[in-house]
């Protein structure tokens, strides 16, 4: 898959198992709320991945993605103790692009590292259909729930905290 675009590795990886899902095109946009309302979508489903750096819990310094809703706040303490870690920041944005090939606001909730590992807010068990931006700022995917979680298989823990 080397060479592609983490947009078209995404759209290749979504098609190889069957997806349901849209593309929706769009002005470039990468902020929760603006885009939620430009797709159209409760920013409750839409998907914001975040990369952070951890370290700690005998594991040494390793990268996460956690991806919570557009219309929350990411719950450090919930992160680190569901990671097994100590202490947590927002990765610089050179690091988030470096780990996801995508420039910040335009990280889909896939990881396709291994040195990425992927925790998904269970808030998102109670949507039939996710929002996420795919890799690109001018470019969303509405995709089927049940689909994602077939195919990431992520592990999912309360993340997030807000309205």
């Amino acid at each position: 898959m080397s060479g592609r675009t983490p947009y078209e590795r995404l759209i290749a990886l979504l098609d190889d198992h069957d997806a349901r899902y849209r593309i929706i095109e769009h002005a470039p946009e990468g902020r929760s709320e603006e885009i939620s309302r430009i797709r159209g979508n409760d920013p409750a489903q839409a998907m914001k991945a975040i990369v952070l750096s951890v370290r700690g819990g005998g594991l040494g310094k390793r990268h996460l993605m956690a991806v919570i809703p557009g219309n929350r706040r990411l719950d450090m303490k919930s992160l680190l103790a569901h990671a097994g870690a100590q202490k947590g920041r927002f990765a610089p944005p050179e690091i988030a692009t470096e780990m996801t090939g995508c420039v910040m606001g335009a990280i889909p909730p896939f990881s396709f590292s291994d040195d990425l590992a992927l925790i998904v807010d269970q808030a998102f068990q109670d949507w039939d259909e996710i929002a996420f931006n795919a890799g690109r700022l001018d470019r969303s995917l509405m995709l089927n729930f049940d689909d994602y979680r077939r195919i990431v298989d992520p592990q999912f823990t309360p993340l997030s905290i807000g309205p």
